[in-house]
């Protein structure tokens, strides 16, 4: 990200913002409520657009990139969406594997709605999460951590180069955040990928990640690799008046 600006409607989300991340890094986007995180990541995926400056995702200029391209660049990038983006009305196979529609003709993902396709993969990502037994369960049947562990199952199945991750672990407790975060590292390392998490507790990002970003009302005011961070540090960039 090269200078950029984001306006949703009046309100200025980010505001030149300078963010370079390499391959490999697995960077934790911290900061309050509002300060522009789901915004920055929204940005690369596309689904937001600056109002100034230049975005590359693996290394590809987003702007002006033709649909089918775009379609192809998302193929290639997870998300964890803090919403999760699932659908409830559909079974939990459908939802995981919706993780593959980006590398799908369209004849192969219709037909998958009728009859699941690759359950032995979905299978073995529901596996990893702790959901074995819930593949063919209705996704609006599982609790809030239930789905969120899903929507990790998906980004699992899809393998991509750049992991995405809002807020992952919201609805987990302690012991499932370490988990899911592990995960997610581990599928962003498996093709020696990337992954950016949005983390609201900055002991999780200082344990799972190598480098942190702050953002502060839309701008970033932190960047430091984790070595050089101490939970005191998080501490006062949280408490500290701007």
């Amino acid at each position: 990200m090269r200078d950029v600006e984001v306006r949703l409607g009046r309100t200025r989300a980010l505001a030149g913002v300078d963010l370079v991340v390499g391959a490999g890094e697995r960077v934790a986007v911290v900061g309050s409520s509002g300060a522009g995180k789901s915004t920055l990541l929204r940005l690369l995926t596309g689904a937001v657009r600056p109002a100034t400056g230049t975005v590359e995702v693996l290394g590809r200029d987003l702007a002006g990139l033709p649909p089918r391209e775009l379609r192809r660049l998302r193929a290639r990038v997870g998300t964890v969406h803090q919403h999760l983006d699932l659908v409830g009305a559909l079974r939990v196979v459908h939802d995981v594997n919706a993780g593959r529609l980006g590398t799908w003709p369209t004849w192969r993902a219709a037909l998958s709605l009728l009859r699941p396709q690759g359950v032995p993969e979905v299978a073995a990502a529901l596996a990893e999460v702790g959901l074995a037994d819930r593949l063919y369960d209705r996704t609006d049947r599982l609790s809030g951590g239930q789905q969120q562990r899903v929507a990790v199952a998906r980004v699992l199945l899809q393998q991509p180069d750049l992991v995405l991750a809002d807020e992952p672990a919201s609805a987990l407790d302690p012991a499932l955040t370490d988990r899911t975060m592990v995960l997610l590292r581990d599928v962003a390392e498996r093709r020696g990928g990337t992954l950016l998490a949005s983390l609201h507790d900055p002991a999780v990002a200082l344990r799972h990640c190598t480098r942190v970003v702050g953002l502060e009302q839309g701008r970033v005011v932190l960047d430091a690799p984790v070595p050089a961070l101490t939970a005191a540090d998080l501490a006062a960039f949280y408490g500290a008046p701007r």
